[in-house]
C-alpha cells in the first residue's frame, strides 16, 4: 500500500524527470527565446496525472512491475508529445520525434542518477539529495553541450524532410523503447557491472544522436543540391526563352523592310485609319510572341518555395516536350503555401499530370496555372481543355479513369491530402470543353 512518503517520493521522481524532458527538448527545438517559459506550467500537470496513474494501476490492477512501467511510459510519452505540439504549434510526427529524442537523452541521465543512488555510501534521504544535485547539474551540462553543438539545428533541419518525418519519428520512437528497456535492465544488475552498464546507456544514447546528426547532413547535402539543379533547370529555361525571343527577333528584322514599304504605301495614299489598324496588329502580335516568353520566364522567380519552383520547372519541361502550350501566372511573390509544403507539392503534382494527360487528347492542348497568394496561404488554380464528358460524381472514385485500365488513382489521393487540411479546400467546375481544378489554402491551419 502507498503511503504518502510513498507518493512523494514517486511524484519528486516524476517532475524530475519531466524537468529534464522539458530542458532537453529546448535545446532538441533550438529554443532560445525565454517567452517559450511560459508553456512550462501546463506540463506540470503531466506529473501529477503520471503518479496518480501509477498509484491506481499499483493499487487497484494486479499487474506485473514491467507492465506497469510500460503503460506509465507510454502516458508521459503521449503527454510530452502533446505538450511539444501545442507549445511549438508544430505536427505530430515532429512533436513525437522531439519528445523520443529528449526521451534518450533523459534517460542516459536518469541510468547515472540511479548508479549514484546505489553506490553513495550516505543513507537514503542524503543519498537521494546527492544523487538529485548531480543529476540537475548533469542536465545541464547536457543541455548547454547540445547548444554548443548546435544540434537542434540539425535535428529541426532533419524534421523539414516532409516525407520523412513519419520515418524518422517512428525510427526514434523504437530507438527510444530500447534506451527504457536499458534502463528497466538496471534492477538486476550486480554493482560490478555498474560503470559498464553506465557507458553502454552513455553510448548508445551518443551513437542516437550521431545517427540523427548523420540523417540531417544527408538530407541538407540532398537539398543542397536539389537547389543547384533547381538553379540549373532555371538557367536552361531562361536560355531556351532567350533564343526564342532571339529567333523572333531576327525574324521580326528580316520583314522589317517589307513592313515598312507596305506602311509607306498606305501612307501615300491618305489610308491613315488602315495604317493605324495595321499598326496596332503588328504592336500586338510583337508583344503576344515576345511579351509572353518574356513574362513566362520571370513568373517562376516568384515561387519562393524552392520545392514548389522545382516540380514547376520540370512539369513545364515535360509538358514542352509533349508540345503542350503551358501558361504560368504568378504575379507576386509565393513565399508560404500555408500548409504542408511537400503536401502542397504532392497536390500540384496530381493536378498537372491529370491537367497534361486530359490536354494531350485536344487539338490544341494547353494547361494553364494561376498560384496567387493570399496572406500566408495561397490559392492554386490549374485549367486545361477536355474532350470529354465528365461525371463530377465518378472522377473522385478510387481506380476510375477515363486515360485507361489501372489510372485514377491521383484525385482521390489529391482528396485524400486536402481532408487532412482543415485549412485547405477544393473545388472543380468544368464548362465548355474546359476543366478547372481549384485549391485555396488559408494562412493558418
Amino acid at each position: 500500500m502507498f503511503t504518502l512518503e510513498d507518493i512523494l517520493f514517486v511524484f519528486t521522481d516524476t517532475l524530475t524527470g519531466f524537468a529534464a524532458l522539458a530542458a532537453c527538448l529546448f535545446a532538441i527545438m533550438d529554443e532560445r527565446n525565454l517567452r517559450r517559459l511560459k508553456k512550462l506550467p501546463v506540463l506540470v500537470l503531466a506529473p501529477l496525472a503520471a503518479t496518480a496513474l501509477s498509484v491506481c494501476l499499483y493499487t487497484f490492477i494486479p499487474w506485473p512491475d514491467t507492465v506497469r512501467y510500460c503503460v506509465c511510459s507510454c502516458f508521459n510519452l503521449l503527454a510530452c508529445t502533446l505538450w511539444v505540439k501545442q507549445a511549438w504549434r508544430t505536427g505530430f510526427w515532429q512533436a513525437l520525434a522531439a519528445t523520443c529524442m529528449a526521451g534518450v537523452f533523459q534517460v542516459a541521465i536518469s541510468t547515472l542518477s540511479w548508479m549514484l543512488l546505489q553506490t553513495i555510501p550516505l543513507e537514503q534521504v542524503s543519498r537521494f539529495l546527492v544523487a538529485e544535485a548531480v543529476f540537475g547539474a548533469v542536465v545541464l551540462a547536457i543541455v548547454f553541450l547540445l547548444y554548443r553543438l548546435r544540434f537542434g539545428r540539425w535535428f529541426r533541419l532533419l524534421m523539414e524532410d516532409g516525407p520523412g518525418r513519419r520515418r524518422t519519428a517512428l525510427l526514434l520512437l523504437a530507438l527510444e523503447c530500447s534506451m527504457e528497456l536499458l534502463l528497466m535492465m538496471q534492477s538486476g544488475l550486480q554493482p560490478d557491472y555498474l560503470i559498464a552498464y553506465y557507458l553502454l546507456v552513455t553510448t548508445t544514447a551518443a551513437l542516437i544522436a550521431g545517427l540523427v546528426v548523420y540523417l540531417a547532413q544527408r538530407f541538407d547535402s540532398a537539398r543542397k543540391l536539389e537547389a543547384q539543379r533547381n538553379v540549373i533547370a532555371q538557367q536552361q529555361l531562361y536560355e531556351r526563352d532567350l533564343e526564342a525571343i532571339r529567333r523572333e527577333v531576327r525574324s521580326f528584322r528580316h520583314d522589317y523592310k517589307n513592313l515598312l514599304a507596305g506602311l509607306s504605301e498606305q501612307a501615300g495614299q491618305g489610308e491613315m485609319d488602315a495604317l493605324r489598324a495595321t499598326l496596332s496588329e503588328l504592336d500586338a502580335g510583337f508583344d503576344r510572341r515576345i511579351g509572353e516568353k518574356i513574362r513566362a520566364s520571370t513568373q517562376l522567380g516568384n515561387v519562393r518555395a524552392p520545392q514548389v519552383r522545382s516540380l514547376l520547372l520540370s512539369k513545364l519541361a515535360a509538358m514542352g516536350e509533349r508540345g503542350i502550350d503551358c501558361r504560368l501566372e504568378v504575379l507576386y511573390p509565393v513565399e508560404g503555401v500555408g500548409m504542408d509544403v511537400w503536401d502542397f507539392v504532392r497536390c500540384l503534382g496530381i493536378l498537372l499530370d491529370n491537367a497534361a494527360e486530359a490536354a494531350v487528347e485536344t487539338e490544341t492542348p494547353w494547361v494553364e496555372v494561376v498560384l496567387l497568394a493570399q496572406g500566408e496561404g495561397v490559392s492554386l488554380r490549374v485549367s486545361n481543355p477536355y474532350a470529354g464528358t465528365v461525371d463530377p460524381d465518378k472522377i473522385w472514385a478510387e481506380g476510375v479513369s477515363t486515360k485507361g485500365e489501372g489510372r485514377g488513382l491521383g484525385l482521390p489521393g489529391y482528396q485524400r491530402i486536402v481532408a487532412e487540411h482543415p485549412n485547405a479546400a477544393s473545388s472543380t467546375s468544368w464548362a465548355g470543353g474546359v476543366f478547372v481544378q481549384e485549391l485555396t489554402v488559408e494562412g493558418t491551419a
